[in-house]
């Protein structure tokens, strides 16, 4: 099944995530929010997802103003992310094209012609927007709109009192082709924020324990959903460590009675989708 994981820039303002969440309806799934990041993470599948992403789009650029944010993880708009996931040019491209007509915002792909940190390191700077205005909307900033496979969006946090630059140092360390990475200081602690390209070969607990062989570890995060293979991939007796649940898996939540909406989760997130690491990875 289709699945669209929207990031936007508001962590902290509980009656504009209501609303946004609230235009996904019943397609809605999860979502995660952080206030040091300042930034959300919808998670979307179902029926009629285009016209449900349009909609949770158009209800963000209305109501956040991107002049007035301030948070550690870097963003370029209002919406900031719109990964279509496993690998929907169609779906992406047909969005992009109606939010830079419909919304004005110009809209940025990534996917197959180029990475989502090639994006934000060269928009507007040599790299024009692929739909939409040339320039940023004046609240709402730009779009990053992609086509990708399924990823896992995770986070390590370090011991009380760790600098961030030792969380820096072991994300530089890790960063591969299966691993994006950067180090965070969020809310004073310092943070491994992750992106897991291949999450069924290179697993939570693989980058888990990369990171504990390197500093001391106090705990795991999962933002957002994961696929059902990826804890299949780790062993039963380490998921209660890594922060890995059935419960929190893609096919558990597309199972669950619709009317049992997810609740809004107010506990440290990154990234989310490639947030974790926008520019480094």
């Amino acid at each position: 099944m289709l699945e669209c994981v929207v990031n936007v820039s508001e962590g902290r303002d509980h009656t504009v995530i209501d609303a946004v969440a609230a235009a996904a309806g019943d397609c809605l799934l999860d979502v995660h929010c952080d206030p040091h990041h300042h930034r959300s993470v919808l998670t979307m599948a179902g029926p009629d997802l285009e016209e449900v992403v349009r909609a949770v789009a158009a209800e963000a650029v209305r109501r956040i103003d991107l002049r007035r944010h301030n948070g550690v993880h870097p963003r370029m708009g209002a919406v900031d992310v719109v990964p279509w996931v496993p690998l929907a040019v169609a779906e992406r491209d047909r969005f992009a094209a109606w939010a830079g007509a419909t919304l004005g915002v110009p809209c940025f792909l990534y996917g197959p012609e180029r990475s989502l940190p090639d994006v934000r390191r060269r928009a507007f700077r040599g790299l024009a927007p692929d739909t939409g205005p040339a320039h940023p909307h004046p609240t709402a900033g730009a779009m990053c709109v992609g086509a990708r496979p399924l990823l896992v969006a995770y986070n390590v946090w370090l011991a009380p009192g760790t600098p961030v630059d030792e969380a820096r140092r072991v994300a530089a360390e890790l960063r591969g082709p299966a691993v994006r990475a950067l180090g965070f200081d969020v809310g004073g602690q310092a943070q491994v924020s992750m992106n897991l390209l291949d999450p069924t070969v290179v697993t939570p607990a693989h980058v888990y324990d990369a990171v504990a062989a390197r500093t001391p570890v106090q705990r795991a995060e999962l933002v957002g959903l994961a696929p059902e293979a990826v804890l299949a991939a780790v062993p039963e007796d380490r998921w209660g460590a890594l922060d890995l649940d059935p419960s929190t898996t893609i096919e558990a939540r597309l199972v669950r009675p619709r009317r049992s909406r997810p609740s809004l989760g107010d506990g440290p997130t990154p990234a989310g989708d490639e947030g974790a690491g926008a520019p480094a990875h």
